[in-house]
């Protein structure tokens, strides 16, 4: 990667976005998320090549809110485990 295209969009590092989903999340969804993510940046002068993009999949089970573990509590919304 040229360090060079750092100095231009004014920045030292690249982005970086972390993206969490349930395990299951569909792949055309995945490459949606990851093309208009990195346009989010392009629209703000950072160029495409800058952009690094993670999608992390997580079980249901491994994943809580409220006290509860979301294969429970979303147990009909979403990717089945």
């Amino acid at each position: 990667m040229d360090e060079d295209l750092f100095k231009k969009v004014g920045c030292e590092k690249m982005p970086m976005v972390q993206v969490n989903v349930w395990k299951g999340f569909e792949q055309e969804k995945i490459d949606y998320l990851i093309k208009n993510i990195t346009k989010a940046f392009v629209d703000v002068d950072v160029p495409a090549e800058a952009v690094e993009i993670l999608i992390y999949e997580v079980p249901k089970s491994h994943w809580g809110v409220g006290g509860e573990s979301c294969s429970i509590k979303f147990k009909d919304v979403g990717p089945q485990e």
